[in-house]
């Protein structure tokens, strides 16, 4: 047993397996607070953002493992390659945001031509899933992706998790300060004499326009989308 075990954690169907199985979870502990089909849908709605990195990843040739999901938490995937340089770092971070505002979006557009308030419900939290990602503080996507403008930027983001927090406690909020503390340290006092800082964050004035207006961009699409569902779901 302990050899079939090894055997499927080193192969693909121990992946598939980890992320069928820890989906299945997932929804099981959404569906005892909002149902099984609001479940479903939310779960997916994850997994989509998360293919959106491994899609990416995979695209700049990082080795990358399946998505593992953790309830009332969310998801991840494992980056067993580290980015080179801040530029790759930030597409692989922007893929996944742009992908589960494309899944919410759809779900969106089908729950207008069906009339599905449920739809229209994962649609809406499609959309603030995806905004929350985009908050520009480390480890969050919104960190990542504002790295190649500079670390400073997630200075930024702490008043909006403060903010956050006081308008909606939640553990999940300190969990991510306490991650998030490394990289405050890191762009308050970044260490200029070393060799690979100086590297890893070279980028062209164009590209740092580009994922800067892409950023901007999409925070503003979300905020909008959300806002509007908002209204109408009531």
């Amino acid at each position: 047993m302990k050899l079939l075990l090894m055997l499927l954690s080193a192969g693909k169907l121990g992946a598939l397996l980890k992320t069928g199985g820890t989906m299945l979870l997932s929804m099981f502990a959404y569906a005892l607070v909002f149902g099984w089909w609001y479940a479903v849908g939310f779960v997916l709605l994850i997994f989509c953002h998360e293919m959106g990195h491994f899609v990416a990843a995979r695209q700049r040739g990082l080795s990358v493992s399946a998505p593992a999901f953790i309830p009332f938490v969310g998801a991840w995937i494992e980056l067993k390659d580290q980015p080179m340089n801040v530029e790759t770092e930030a597409y692989v971070a922007f893929a996944g945001p742009l992908a589960g505002t494309v899944a919410a979006l759809l779900c969106y557009w089908y729950g207008r031509e069906t009339g599905s308030p449920l739809l229209l419900a994962l649609a809406y939290s499609g959309f603030l899933l995806n905004l929350f990602n985009l908050i520009p503080l480390s480890p969050l996507d919104g960190g990542r992706i504002t790295a190649i403008l500079s670390p400073r930027v997630w200075l930024l983001g702490v008043p909006l998790l403060i903010a956050l927090f006081f308008y909606r406690p939640s553990p999940m909020l300190l969990l991510i300060a306490f991650l998030a503390y490394p990289q405050i340290k890191q762009a308050l006092w970044p260490d200029r004499h070393s060799p690979y800082h100086a590297s890893y964050y070279q980028v062209s004035l164009g590209q740092r326009i580009n994922y800067g207006l892409l950023y901007l961009g999409l925070v503003a699409y979300l905020a909008t989308m959300a806002f509007d569902l908002h209204e109408q779901l009531g």
